[in-house]
């Protein structure tokens, strides 16, 4: 079988005519403490788990247990095109719509699940090379892990969205920028994690060093991606913007070797910045797509001051 590719201030409500006297200072509120507490409420957890830990060094840095006769073979009712029924909840494509953003960079088409304004986390997802914003609302690939990071968001008051771009270099990153901007203006008490597939990675670190944009982030997860050496230059960085990178270590499109050097760079510049990297061991380049753990990924981002 082939391996798969590719505090105590609250931003929700609605303002009473008592509010609207005290808007200011919700505002400052919401601005100055953006849900750094959150949690994101269980969703499946103990089918998306990551099976054994093979060896680590603490969270920072952990290898995964990947078997593809176990995480595809035995998850899928057809492998790689249709997981099993018990991994997802289709009831959320009743709040999954398919838009249209117009922006001085073009207009952006893209998918979004869940509250488009008063959100509480904003989550996107930019595919790869061939992809478009159909694979990021796929419910039954990946092993239904799109349809979990779906229902994570409606079930937690959260936006999730999947666009299209019209290309990886400075147009896409602008079309990118613009739509954050966009939604995060909806919702100003929001952090906004983006998530990265592939060579959906130049648009992350594209944003990472457009200093409007990086502002707004809350995380970056670069999932079988590349890395940026001149990350650590970047506004996001000089913010500590947290990172995951999930890599298989059989990954034929980024070498593993070339990932694992750079996180390990990110932390000799900086031993404490918010870093984590997740390695699946024999898993390949579609693997921390289907693999990852959204909830604990995105808990750990929104624990972060």
């Amino acid at each position: 079988m082939q391996r798969q590719h590719a505090g105590g201030c609250s931003g929700g409500g609605r303002v009473t005519a008592l509010g609207r006297r005290i808007v200011p200072l919700l505002l400052a509120c919401l601005f100055a403490a953006p849900a750094a507490s959150q949690t994101l409420a269980p969703y499946k957890d103990e089918l998306f788990a990551y099976p054994a830990i093979l060896s680590s060094e603490g969270k920072t840095y952990r290898v995964v247990d990947y078997q593809e006769m176990r995480d595809i073979n035995a998850r899928d009712q057809v492998p790689e095109r249709r997981v099993k029924s018990n991994y997802v909840s289709t009831g959320v494509r009743r709040v999954q719509n398919d838009l249209m953003l117009r922006t001085p960079a073009g207009p952006v088409r893209h998918f979004a699940v869940g509250n488009t304004t008063g959100a509480s986390v904003i989550v996107l997802y930019l595919h790869g090379q061939g992809g478009s914003r159909k694979q990021g609302v796929d419910d039954f690939t990946f092993g239904g892990n799109f349809n979990r990071l779906k229902n994570l968001m409606v079930a937690n008051g959260g936006l999730y969205l999947s666009p299209d771009f019209t290309d990886f270099g400075h147009k896409g990153i602008a079309q990118i920028a613009a739509l954050i901007e966009h939604y995060a203006a909806q919702s100003p008490g929001a952090r906004v994690i983006v998530a990265c597939g592939s060579m959906g990675g130049a648009l992350c670190w594209g944003l990472a060093h457009d200093a409007a944009t990086a502002k707004r982030l809350g995380g970056l997860l670069l999932l079988g991606s590349m890395w940026d050496n001149g990350f650590v230059a970047s506004p996001a960085f000089a913010r500590r913007v947290p990172v995951f990178f999930g890599q298989g270590s059989e990954d034929n499109v980024f070498p593993i070797d070339n990932q694992e050097a750079f996180f390990r760079s990110i932390l000799k510049k900086k031993p404490d910045y918010p870093v984590r990297f997740v390695r699946f061991e024999t898993g390949s380049h579609g693997t921390p797509i289907r693999m990852t753990d959204w909830r604990e990924t995105l808990n750990w981002m929104l624990a972060r001051k």
